[in-house]
């Protein structure tokens, strides 16, 4: 039937029995028949004919639809097992989210590598908007970061853990310690790690509009730089409970940041594309998911 449904797909996808048959590498009435055959095997109608144009079938619109899913499926299952078979071709490449702090991703990398010694990993690290790009554009196969867009069904996206932000300001400053606003800080540059000294638009908008962010920025390259930043009152860093041990407390004055008067926490998954899961990259996100547990 998996033959079937590609000249069905080919039918629809050209409107034409014609470019159909000449994409499949068949006859005209080669796949005439086998429509025939495809309909007679479900015992319903996918396409009714008019003289030498056809109309696809509400049943048809359907089967054509998911189809070309069950066909992605099967070529992704055939993809894996030829991976797995043949492991000297099985190259996992991933991308971790520098800022984070690398405990719980280097155990699973140390774990993984022992379980499955054939698969050569290629580890990435960055910034959120740079591993969304390098995952975006197929250059990595799994990205551990925050979460900073919608989750979108064209990923798998799996919950890892999260945390409450917290802003990082000089112990000096006249602040309250309960509870503060970016707003409170508008007068002190954000601090951002990793960055150029201009940050892309959608990184500045995260801080804008998700954060409340209304200071200028300045860029470090490291939690070293930024702590310098802090300790002449250059500005503040915005991070959170998990990330606040990468900080030296005796420099550095931590107060949970609030929006509108409301915590704000911070959200951290595995993803990868949809259309590239497979058993080692499930793998590796399975044992990280373990890692934060």
């Amino acid at each position: 039937m998996f033959q079937q449904m590609q000249y069905f797909i080919a039918i629809v996808k050209n409107h034409s029995f014609t470019q159909a048959a000449v994409d499949c590498h068949i006859s005209q009435s080669a796949i005439s028949q086998q429509m025939k055959e495809l309909e007679n095997r479900l015992g319903v109608q996918l396409l009714t004919r008019q003289g030498r144009s056809f109309e696809i079938t509400a049943a048809g619109q359907y089967f054509y639809t998911h189809s070309q899913a069950i066909l992605a499926d099967v070529d992704q299952l055939v993809s894996q097992t030829v991976k797995i078979a043949r492991p000297d071709t099985v190259n996992l490449r991933i991308g971790y989210l520098r800022s984070f702090g690398a405990t719980e991703f280097l155990q699973t990398v140390a774990q993984f590598t022992q379980a499955f010694p054939q698969v050569k990993v290629t580890i990435t690290s960055g910034t959120h908007e740079g591993l969304y790009e390098l995952l975006r554009t197929g250059q990595i196969d799994l990205n551990f970061a925050d979460q900073r867009r919608a989750l979108s069904n064209e990923y798998q996206n799996e919950f890892l853990t999260d945390s409450d932000f917290m802003v990082a300001v000089n112990r000096g400053l006249p602040v309250t310690t309960d509870q503060i606003e970016s707003t409170d800080l508008a007068d002190l540059p954000c601090i951002l790690l990793g960055t150029d000294p201009q940050p892309a638009p959608a990184e500045e908008a995260y801080y804008r509009e998700i954060l409340g962010v209304q200071s200028d920025f300045v860029p470090a390259q490291t939690y070293d730089e930024a702590q310098m930043l802090i300790a002449a009152n250059q500005g503040y860093l915005i991070t959170n409970r998990r990330t606040q041990v990468q900080l030296d407390h005796a420099i550095v004055k931590l107060i949970p940041l609030v929006k509108g008067g409301r915590p704000l926490r911070q959200n951290y998954y595995a993803y990868w594309k949809a259309d590239n899961s497979g058993y080692y990259i499930e793998s590796f996100a399975e044992m990280l998911k373990r890692n934060f547990v």
